[in-house]
């Protein structure tokens, strides 16, 4: 039992130390990018021995992907991928204030990325993709369910939904004093009387 107890309190210092250096390189990333960022620099900033960083990542790119996966497990556990396309929308803006760090490394990270022969340029490039077909997917059920106006391409519009969602990951990331709340609240609006059936002529 005692053996187990040890174990046990091994592996919750082992977690914390874990999140220690998501934590840390999140924010250098988010101020120096993954270019300007160091695997020491990191250590320092979690204040680990880079022994201790690598016993947890390997190598840089292991931790890029890391911070990028903590990234999408939050997208996702905050998401109703079933839900209403501008209901999740309005939620969009509460992640500026959840996950400010997420944010700001994600969209520099994004920035870096964008030519083909960029190293983290495929994963960002299917996770645009998967994000347009999910917000399609949202449209199209609408669409089914006489919610939406059928005219409406699912596609063009969720490339539409996720540019705008981008850009104003880029211009919160460069003005922090942006009105985020009063922005979304005008772009769902929008969109929403773009999107929804008209009633009925004589509808009250």
């Amino acid at each position: 039992m005692a053996d187990q107890r040890r174990y046990a309190t091994l592996l919750a210092k082992g977690e914390d130390r874990r999140q220690r250096i998501l934590l840390a390189a999140q924010r250098l990333l988010t101020r120096n990018g993954s270019r300007g960022t160091t695997l020491g620099q990191i250590a320092r900033e979690a204040g680990v021995t880079p022994a201790g960083l690598l016993h947890h990542f390997e190598s840089k790119e292991q931790l890029l992907h890391a911070v990028l996966d903590a990234r999408d497990a939050d997208d996702f556990a905050n998401a109703d991928l079933k839900g209403d396309t501008i209901e999740n929308l309005r939620k969009v803006a509460l992640r500026f204030e959840r996950s400010p760090e997420l944010i700001g490394m994600f969209t520099v990270l994004l920035t870096e990325n964008l030519t083909p022969e960029a190293p983290l340029h495929d994963r960002f490039l299917s996770r645009y993709r998967l994000s347009v077909e999910i917000i399609a997917k949202s449209i199209r059920r609408g669409q089914r369910a006489g919610k939406y106006r059928q005219d409406v391409d699912p596609a063009i519009k969720a490339a539409e939904i996720v540019a705008f969602l981008t850009g104003m990951e880029t211009s919160w990331l460069l003005d922090p004093s942006l009105p985020l709340i009063a922005v979304f609240h005008e772009y769902t609006s929008s969109l929403a009387r773009q999107l929804e059936c008209s009633p009925p002529s004589g509808t009250p």
